[in-house]
């Protein structure tokens, strides 16, 4: 493992990501999964908490991933991708499918205190706050696989029918662990009527809190196969 990550003083890039995962029910992640996707092997719901840069200025964002099943192949549908950058929403909906949304993010560091806290629509949905409890051990690089789906109504909308029919889009990347640090703290799931975890994915047991830095070996972003137009509707 290489020695904890050094940054210039208010740079934005680099930052490590808070990843945070907790048990579920298992029914309630094959409720949320499109037609053509199925739940994986563990019923958990994985949140990652960062702030990176885009368009030149920081962009902090969570997402919310569950592991599944697609065409044969283990991976991650994405649920949902809060950002505080209005100006990517929209384009990258509009691109690849990304399920992004307009969310107030607040995440630090002070010391050994990790702290982030998540509001949509005026309501706090998710927070956590923990201390660093000892360093994570070296692993191999890692690919993983994440799905969002593509798709657009059609224009008027006319009852079943499409301009654009839904399919996945397959985002595959390799990535490899250059620090990792476990956490010890609490995560608190609030009542929101636009992020409903508390009602449709309840917190059962938090299982892992780790802040971590990866350097993305590879990435890549393609058209996957179709989903069931009527079934998805």
């Amino acid at each position: 493992m290489n020695p904890p990550p050094r940054i210039r003083p208010a740079e934005i890039a680099g930052w490590p990501k808070l990843q945070l995962v907790y048990r579920t029910d298992p029914d309630r992640i094959a409720d949320l999964l499109p037609p053509g996707i199925t739940p994986g092997p563990d019923a958990h719901v994985h949140l990652n908490v960062y702030c990176v840069p885009v368009l030149g200025e920081p962009e902090y964002g969570v997402s919310t991933k569950v592991p599944a099943v697609h065409d044969g192949r283990r991976g991650f549908f994405s649920l949902g991708l809060g950002i505080d950058q209005e100006a990517a929403v929209f384009i990258s909906q509009e691109l690849n499918g990304q399920p992004k949304f307009p969310c107030a993010i607040t995440f630090f560091r002070r010391g050994d205190h990790v702290e982030a806290r998540c509001t949509h629509q005026g309501y706090t949905f998710l927070e956590f706050r923990g201390e660093v409890a000892g360093e994570l051990a070296a692993v191999a690089d890692f690919d993983e696989e994440e799905w969002w789906i593509k798709s657009s109504r059609a224009v008027g909308g006319v009852e079943k029918q499409w301009d654009l029919p839904p399919f996945v889009v397959r985002v595959q990347s390799t990535n490899r662990l250059t620090h990792g640090e476990r956490l010890e703290g609490e995560l608190v799931l609030r009542d929101s009527p636009w992020d409903p975890y508390t009602e449709l994915l309840p917190m059962r047991e938090l299982l892992e809190a780790t802040l971590v830095s990866h350097e993305q070996v590879a990435r890549s972003i393609t058209r996957g196969l179709p989903l069931d137009p009527d079934a998805f509707w």
